[in-house]
């Protein structure tokens, strides 16, 4: 069973037992603390496929916060303009917090 779940405007596909690196979930998430997403937009249970309009109603995904601050890989953004002497290097890493899908409730 997995399930099409939309975290902070992005869409990943859930299954149970498995981690995902969603973007950083504020300064309140505490490590072990149970997290609930609600806007479930597909739900595949052994075939039976649902799929919301725009999200399947009932339908949830419980997670367990890991942890609640991973940084990604350093990006570096290089911009430059040729021939005109115009250069800019700037970089960053992103924040994420790492979940643990424990349940994915059906409607």
């Amino acid at each position: 069973m997995y399930a099409i779940v939309e975290i902070k405007g992005q869409q990943f596909k859930a299954e149970e037992g498995k981690y995902l690196y969603v973007h950083h979930l504020g300064a309140d998430a505490q490590q072990g603390a149970e997290v609930v997403f609600d806007k479930v937009l597909l739900l595949d249970a052994d075939g039976d496929v649902k799929v919301g309009a725009p999200a399947v109603e009932g339908a949830q995904v419980k997670c367990e916060i890991l942890e609640p601050l991973v940084k990604g890989e350093k990006v570096i953004v290089f911009k430059k303009k040729r021939r005109k002497g115009y250069r800019r290097k700037n970089g960053h890493r992103q924040q994420f917090t790492k979940v643990l899908i424990k349940n994915i409730v059906k409607a």
